[in-house]
């Protein structure tokens, strides 16, 4: 997939009224599929796109079984995943075809990807050889691996070629992708060996051999890599473009940045959602589908939130003893979590990132403890001065402030040890860290406030 596309006379437009949906509606409504078709040619393919996902799902559907409408191969791939699977529901088998021969190997995977298996194989055996062979490797591999991101399109020559031939090739040949900015330089065993830019090409004598302009600091991506380590060695080095190897290292594909750019975007939107405990829900998920991936979550905060309760119930006869307590607890409950859930979110983020290591584990252990330790400290304070000018009491400001410091400070150990542990036991640390944080801070927030409360009274 290219990031930057060649379109010439298009309107880039960054937002559309809800005037120009109605009209796009009412010619749906009228069956004017030109006025459509015309529409979406003038247009950006991802403004095109964006007009799309702004129907409703009857309007879209209606839109794709136009007759003289073919939705656009560009303008599909702009799509969101899950209007883009909600289409192909809508596509005959040859219009599938049709999009797939129009597109690069990646985008090509992407959409195989969400047809049903009973069709797909008949959509295979439509295409040319050659491209059906290419998916159905592409499609062997695991959903998460660099195959299923790279482009089965590339520039490769070998190293003795000079510059002249290089660009003979390129004009010549017309299997080589749309847009690439570096030209891969192989062996006679088809290995990579080098990099040249394609504008390193243009400006070099015709005479000169490729071998001597290339770059030899090059980094390849093994075909079975995680997509989100692939995005991290990107980000590491700066990549443009990157070449992808089979296992015994020869070149099979070329990964380019836009791809990894909307790999690190899923990824960090994932862990977002995963965080408050909705996992993959798209917004064209029905009512039901979403009730039912967040009941789990919920049930367990259900049980989460009864251990808390028991916790206190443990304390029935220092609360009786001193109701005021019931109304103070629940402030030390709720820094201790916010405090535990701003730490979580930055160690999910080191750990997503790789920044977190060996190395600076223990510094960062100590960091959040300290970090604890100063705003427990800060916040004891406050709610000190605040409870005692409010009940004028100097035995309950030294409760809560004791309180305080004890669960500012587990809440930001808490929030580091979780996730690595998780991490660890091969747990996804953005699906269930934050449950197991607040649950802890709940109870140690309480246990701190009455067991010291039980202490003084």
């Amino acid at each position: 997939m290219s990031l930057i596309k060649k379109i010439k006379d298009k309107k880039v437009n960054f937002e559309f009224n809800k005037e120009y949906i109605k009209v796009v509606t009412s010619k749906i409504t009228n069956n004017d599929a030109q006025f459509i078709t015309n529409s979406f040619n003038e247009m950006h393919p991802a403004d095109a796109a964006d007009i799309i996902e702004h129907l409703s799902q009857n309007d879209r559907e209606s839109l794709i079984k136009l007759n003289n409408f073919n939705i656009d191969p560009q303008v599909f791939i702009e799509l969101n995943v899950s209007v883009q699977s909600e289409i192909i529901a809508y596509l005959s088998p040859e219009t599938i075809v049709r999009l797939l021969k129009n597109l690069e190997s990646d985008d090509a995977i992407t959409i195989l990807e969400n047809v049903d298996e009973k069709d797909k194989n008949a959509i295979l055996s439509s295409l040319p050889p050659k491209d059906r062979f290419a998916l159905l490797e592409s499609l062997s591999y695991p959903e998460d691996t660099a195959a299923r991101i790279m482009q089965r399109e590339f520039t490769a020559v070998p190293g003795n070629w000079s510059v002249g031939q290089t660009i003979d090739y390129l004009r010549e040949n017309k299997d080589l992708p749309a847009e690439f900015l570096e030209i891969f330089i192989i062996d006679e065993d088809f290995k990579p060996i080098g990099t040249v830019p394609s504008s390193k090409v243009l400006t070099t004598s015709r005479e000169t051999k490729m071998l001597s302009i290339m770059s030899t600091s090059q980094l390849l991506i093994p075909v079975d890599m995680d997509k989100e380590e692939v995005g991290h060695v990107f980000e590491n080095y700066n990549l443009n473009s990157a070449a992808v190897v089979d296992k015994t290292n020869k070149l099979v594909g070329m990964i380019m940045y836009d791809d990894v750019l909307t790999v690190l975007k899923e990824e960090a939107e994932e862990d977002a959602l995963r965080l408050s405990g909705v996992g993959d829900e798209e917004i064209t998920d029905g009512v039901f589908k979403k009730t039912r991936r967040r009941f789990n979550w919920l049930l367990l905060n259900l049980f989460t939130a009864f251990l808390a309760t028991w916790v206190i119930s443990l304390f029935g006869a220092t609360i009786e003893q001193m109701v005021v307590l019931a109304f103070l607890m629940p402030i030390v409950a709720s820094m201790g979590g916010n405090a535990g859930m701003q730490t979580l979110a930055i160690t999910v983020r080191t750990l997503a990132t790789n920044d977190l290591t060996k190395n600076n584990f223990t510094l960062n252990i100590l960091k959040e403890f300290n970090i604890g330790v100063l705003n427990g400290i800060i916040f004891a304070i406050i709610s000190a001065l605040i409870v005692q000018l409010w009940f004028h009491d100097s035995v309950l400001s030294l409760i809560i402030s004791m309180s305080m410091i004890v669960t500012m400070m587990v809440a930001g150990l808490f929030g580091i040890v979780v996730p690595i542990t998780l991490k660890k036991m091969g747990i996804d640390p953005a699906i269930a860290s934050s449950v197991f944080v607040t649950t802890i801070t709940d109870v140690i927030g309480f246990v701190s406030f009455l067991g010291v409360s039980a202490y003084f009274f």
